[in-house]
């Protein structure tokens, strides 16, 4: 299996050669816990995610992402942003590819299922929202789960 590394502002990074758009759901529960991942390609803790197939719409891919990395059913209840900085790449090692930044991330509330691992996901935890950015993560993700918990925030982030 391949490794993730992400880059941020790195004037060593490689360049990019690809533009994926994906989704990152943020589910919370009825006790203020988000549903986390911890990725088997770098071991950090990450909101469930990934690319949005051809045929699929962004909720579709949304909830399907979901279920494959996590176990749980979802209904995507909103928008946090979108998140597509060029400073940001990420290298796939199994195959060479340096994919922009491009993601799409929604608000989520779960509708079923059971805590399950998978190929993408060694433990699945749901975490105290407050507790969930002090976990070991990138630093996209981390940003991401704070703009999820700004209540306040009446617009999406968008980059």
């Amino acid at each position: 299996m391949g490794r993730r590394i992400d880059y941020y502002d790195d004037p060593n990074a490689p360049r990019a050669n690809s533009l994926v758009p994906s989704v990152n759901v943020v589910v919370e529960n009825n006790k203020g816990e988000i549903l986390l991942i911890r990725r088997t390609d770098n071991d950090n803790w990450a909101l469930p995610g990934g690319a949005i197939d051809l045929g699929e719409s962004v909720t579709q891919a949304a909830i399907r992402e979901t279920k494959e990395e996590t176990g749980i059913d979802c209904e995507i209840t909103g928008l946090v942003g979108i998140y597509s900085d060029p400073g940001h790449v990420i290298h796939y090692t199994s195959n060479d590819e340096v994919r922009q930044e491009f993601s799409i991330v929604l608000t989520a509330l779960p509708a079923g299922g059971a805590l399950q691992t998978s190929d993408e996901s060694r433990e699945v935890l749901w975490v105290p929202a407050d507790e969930a950015t002090g976990r070991e993560m990138d630093r996209s993700m981390r940003l991401r789960i704070r703009h999820s918990l700004e209540r306040e925030r009446k617009q999406p982030f968008v980059t």
